[in-house]
Protein backbone atom coordinates (compact mmCIF):
# COMPACT_ATOMS: atom_id res chain seq x y z
CA UNK A 1 0.00 0.00 0.00
CA UNK A 2 2.87 1.96 0.39
CA UNK A 3 2.73 3.75 -3.15
CA UNK A 4 -1.46 3.86 -2.56
CA UNK A 5 -3.53 6.41 -1.28
CA UNK A 6 -4.47 5.18 2.36
CA UNK A 7 -7.86 3.43 3.12
CA UNK A 8 -9.98 5.93 3.97
CA UNK A 9 -12.41 4.56 6.77
CA UNK A 10 -15.61 5.77 8.75
CA UNK A 11 -16.72 4.79 12.17
CA UNK A 12 -20.36 3.98 13.16
CA UNK A 13 -20.93 3.31 16.73
CA UNK A 14 -23.00 4.78 19.36
CA UNK A 15 -20.60 4.63 22.15
CA UNK A 16 -17.88 7.02 22.32
CA UNK A 17 -15.41 4.75 24.21
CA UNK A 18 -15.56 2.02 20.91
CA UNK A 19 -15.07 4.94 18.73
CA UNK A 20 -12.25 6.27 20.58
CA UNK A 21 -10.47 2.71 21.00
CA UNK A 22 -10.91 1.97 17.25
CA UNK A 23 -9.49 5.43 16.10
CA UNK A 24 -6.67 5.14 18.58
CA UNK A 25 -5.03 2.05 16.84
CA UNK A 26 -6.07 2.21 13.13
CA UNK A 27 -4.52 5.95 13.59
CA UNK A 28 -0.96 4.04 13.89
CA UNK A 29 -1.82 2.22 10.69
CA UNK A 30 0.45 3.41 8.06
CA UNK A 31 -2.42 2.35 4.72
CA UNK A 32 -5.66 3.32 7.34
CA UNK A 33 -7.00 6.96 7.59
CA UNK A 34 -10.25 7.40 10.10
CA UNK A 35 -12.15 10.35 7.88
CA UNK A 36 -15.44 10.94 10.32
CA UNK A 37 -16.94 9.58 13.00
CA UNK A 38 -21.28 8.85 13.69
CA UNK A 39 -23.11 7.84 16.32
CA UNK A 40 -25.78 6.34 15.15
CA UNK A 41 -27.37 4.97 11.55
CA UNK A 42 -28.54 7.83 9.88
CA UNK A 43 -25.95 10.30 11.16
CA UNK A 44 -23.59 7.32 9.36
CA UNK A 45 -25.57 7.67 6.47
CA UNK A 46 -25.40 11.51 5.94
CA UNK A 47 -21.18 10.94 7.16
CA UNK A 48 -21.03 8.78 4.38
CA UNK A 49 -22.62 10.36 1.83
CA UNK A 50 -20.33 13.25 2.73
CA UNK A 51 -17.23 11.95 3.11
CA UNK A 52 -17.06 9.06 0.72
CA UNK A 53 -15.20 6.66 2.79
CA UNK A 54 -13.63 3.62 1.19
CA UNK A 55 -14.74 1.07 4.32
CA UNK A 56 -17.58 2.11 7.18
CA UNK A 57 -17.05 -0.13 10.17
CA UNK A 58 -20.46 -0.07 11.20
CA UNK A 59 -21.97 -1.45 14.23
CA UNK A 60 -25.93 -3.25 14.63
CA UNK A 61 -27.26 -2.21 17.44
CA UNK A 62 -27.83 1.78 17.78
CA UNK A 63 -30.92 3.78 18.44
CA UNK A 64 -32.86 5.49 15.99
CA UNK A 65 -31.68 4.22 13.15
CA UNK A 66 -29.70 0.54 13.53
CA UNK A 67 -26.99 -0.58 11.26
CA UNK A 68 -29.05 -2.70 9.13
CA UNK A 69 -31.18 0.09 8.19
CA UNK A 70 -28.29 2.45 7.46
CA UNK A 71 -26.62 -0.80 5.73
CA UNK A 72 -29.92 -0.70 3.11
CA UNK A 73 -30.36 3.28 3.20
CA UNK A 74 -26.61 3.41 1.89
CA UNK A 75 -27.70 0.41 -0.93
CA UNK A 76 -30.39 2.67 -1.75
CA UNK A 77 -27.99 5.92 -2.09
CA UNK A 78 -25.48 3.33 -4.58
CA UNK A 79 -23.11 4.67 -1.93
CA UNK A 80 -19.79 2.98 -3.14
CA UNK A 81 -18.13 2.47 0.52
CA UNK A 82 -17.96 -1.44 1.41
CA UNK A 83 -19.06 -2.19 5.04
CA UNK A 84 -17.88 -3.90 7.72
CA UNK A 85 -20.19 -4.95 10.69
CA UNK A 86 -18.46 -4.72 13.92
CA UNK A 87 -20.61 -6.06 16.53
CA UNK A 88 -20.98 -7.50 19.97
CA UNK A 89 -23.65 -9.86 18.92
CA UNK A 90 -22.68 -13.18 17.92
CA UNK A 91 -26.44 -14.85 17.13
CA UNK A 92 -26.95 -15.77 13.60
CA UNK A 93 -30.18 -13.56 14.15
CA UNK A 94 -28.15 -10.58 14.44
CA UNK A 95 -25.13 -10.80 11.92
CA UNK A 96 -27.50 -12.67 8.83
CA UNK A 97 -29.87 -9.60 8.38
CA UNK A 98 -26.78 -7.17 8.11
CA UNK A 99 -25.12 -9.51 5.35
CA UNK A 100 -28.42 -9.77 3.45
CA UNK A 101 -28.35 -5.70 3.97
CA UNK A 102 -25.53 -5.58 1.59
CA UNK A 103 -22.50 -5.90 4.38
CA UNK A 104 -19.22 -6.96 2.93
CA UNK A 105 -18.54 -8.62 6.05
CA UNK A 106 -18.21 -8.84 10.29
CA UNK A 107 -15.69 -9.11 12.84
CA UNK A 108 -16.58 -8.97 16.85
CA UNK A 109 -15.48 -6.27 18.88
CA UNK A 110 -12.99 -7.93 20.60
CA UNK A 111 -11.45 -8.70 17.66
CA UNK A 112 -7.54 -8.60 17.81
CA UNK A 113 -6.39 -5.30 16.62
CA UNK A 114 -4.07 -6.82 13.56
CA UNK A 115 -7.51 -9.19 11.98
CA UNK A 116 -9.09 -5.97 12.48
CA UNK A 117 -7.02 -3.96 10.04
CA UNK A 118 -6.57 -7.34 7.84
CA UNK A 119 -10.34 -6.83 7.80
CA UNK A 120 -10.72 -3.72 6.89
CA UNK A 121 -7.71 -4.54 3.92
CA UNK A 122 -9.82 -7.17 2.93
CA UNK A 123 -13.48 -6.27 2.09
CA UNK A 124 -11.68 -2.97 0.70
CA UNK A 125 -9.65 -5.23 -1.74
CA UNK A 126 -13.57 -6.53 -2.55
CA UNK A 127 -13.21 -9.80 -0.57
CA UNK A 128 -16.40 -11.11 1.43
CA UNK A 129 -15.53 -12.11 5.38
CA UNK A 130 -17.75 -14.98 6.32
CA UNK A 131 -17.70 -17.34 9.38
CA UNK A 132 -18.50 -20.97 8.39
CA UNK A 133 -21.65 -20.93 10.54
CA UNK A 134 -23.38 -17.83 8.92
CA UNK A 135 -22.80 -18.60 5.44
CA UNK A 136 -24.64 -21.67 6.06
CA UNK A 137 -27.58 -20.13 7.46
CA UNK A 138 -27.16 -17.72 4.53
CA UNK A 139 -27.10 -20.71 2.07
CA UNK A 140 -30.69 -22.18 4.23
CA UNK A 141 -32.43 -18.73 3.92
CA UNK A 142 -31.31 -18.54 0.30
CA UNK A 143 -32.52 -22.24 -0.49
CA UNK A 144 -35.79 -22.39 -3.14
CA UNK A 145 -35.42 -18.31 -3.67
CA UNK A 146 -32.94 -18.46 -6.46
CA UNK A 147 -33.02 -21.83 -8.17
CA UNK A 148 -30.65 -23.31 -10.56
CA UNK A 149 -32.59 -21.97 -13.38
CA UNK A 150 -31.07 -18.24 -13.32
CA UNK A 151 -28.06 -19.58 -13.64
CA UNK A 152 -28.89 -21.26 -17.30
CA UNK A 153 -28.98 -17.35 -18.17
CA UNK A 154 -25.20 -17.08 -17.56
CA UNK A 155 -22.81 -16.88 -20.05
CA UNK A 156 -19.48 -19.08 -19.59
CA UNK A 157 -17.08 -15.90 -18.78
CA UNK A 158 -20.15 -14.66 -16.38
CA UNK A 159 -19.75 -18.11 -14.56
CA UNK A 160 -15.63 -18.08 -14.18
CA UNK A 161 -16.01 -14.37 -13.04
CA UNK A 162 -18.70 -15.20 -10.44
CA UNK A 163 -16.61 -18.75 -9.92
CA UNK A 164 -14.14 -16.68 -8.82
CA UNK A 165 -16.19 -13.86 -6.80
CA UNK A 166 -17.02 -17.58 -4.90
CA UNK A 167 -13.36 -17.78 -4.32
CA UNK A 168 -13.10 -14.33 -2.44
CA UNK A 169 -11.40 -12.78 -5.34
CA UNK A 170 -11.52 -8.93 -5.75
CA UNK A 171 -12.21 -6.97 -9.55
CA UNK A 172 -8.92 -6.47 -9.57
CA UNK A 173 -7.94 -10.27 -9.25
CA UNK A 174 -10.18 -11.79 -11.03
CA UNK A 175 -8.93 -9.23 -13.58
CA UNK A 176 -5.25 -10.33 -13.19
CA UNK A 177 -6.74 -14.07 -13.40
CA UNK A 178 -9.06 -14.09 -16.54
CA UNK A 179 -6.76 -11.05 -18.39
CA UNK A 180 -9.40 -8.62 -18.18
CA UNK A 181 -10.07 -5.18 -17.54
CA UNK A 182 -11.16 -4.37 -14.68
CA UNK A 183 -13.56 -2.40 -16.25
CA UNK A 184 -14.77 -5.58 -18.13
CA UNK A 185 -15.26 -7.03 -14.71
CA UNK A 186 -17.04 -4.78 -13.36
CA UNK A 187 -19.68 -4.97 -16.29
CA UNK A 188 -19.75 -8.51 -15.87
CA UNK A 189 -20.53 -8.72 -11.99
CA UNK A 190 -22.91 -6.07 -12.73
CA UNK A 191 -24.86 -8.24 -15.51
CA UNK A 192 -24.64 -11.90 -13.23
CA UNK A 193 -26.29 -9.76 -9.98
CA UNK A 194 -28.87 -8.65 -13.07
CA UNK A 195 -29.38 -12.38 -14.52
CA UNK A 196 -29.61 -13.95 -10.70
CA UNK A 197 -31.53 -11.14 -9.26
CA UNK A 198 -29.24 -10.83 -6.29
CA UNK A 199 -27.95 -7.63 -4.08
CA UNK A 200 -24.39 -7.73 -4.04
CA UNK A 201 -21.11 -9.88 -4.18
CA UNK A 202 -21.73 -11.38 -0.63
CA UNK A 203 -25.13 -13.29 -2.19
CA UNK A 204 -23.10 -13.64 -5.26
CA UNK A 205 -20.99 -15.82 -3.58
CA UNK A 206 -23.54 -17.37 -1.65
CA UNK A 207 -25.24 -18.71 -4.43
CA UNK A 208 -22.13 -19.42 -6.63
CA UNK A 209 -20.62 -21.90 -3.54
CA UNK A 210 -24.82 -23.49 -3.28
CA UNK A 211 -24.73 -24.17 -6.88
CA UNK A 212 -21.63 -25.41 -7.05
CA UNK A 213 -19.57 -22.79 -8.77
CA UNK A 214 -16.12 -21.80 -7.45
CA UNK A 215 -15.52 -22.08 -3.84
Amino acid sequence: MADSDPIRVLLVDDHQVVRRGLRTFLEVQDDIEVVGEASDGAEGVGAAEQLRPDVVLMDVKMPGMDGIEALRKLRELANPARVLVVTSFTEQRTVVPALRAGAAGYVYKDVDPDALAGAIRSVHAGHVLLQPEVAGALLSQEEGNNGQGRGTSLTEREREVLGLIADGRSNREIARALVLSEKTVKTHVSNILMKLDLADRTQAALWAVRHGIGA
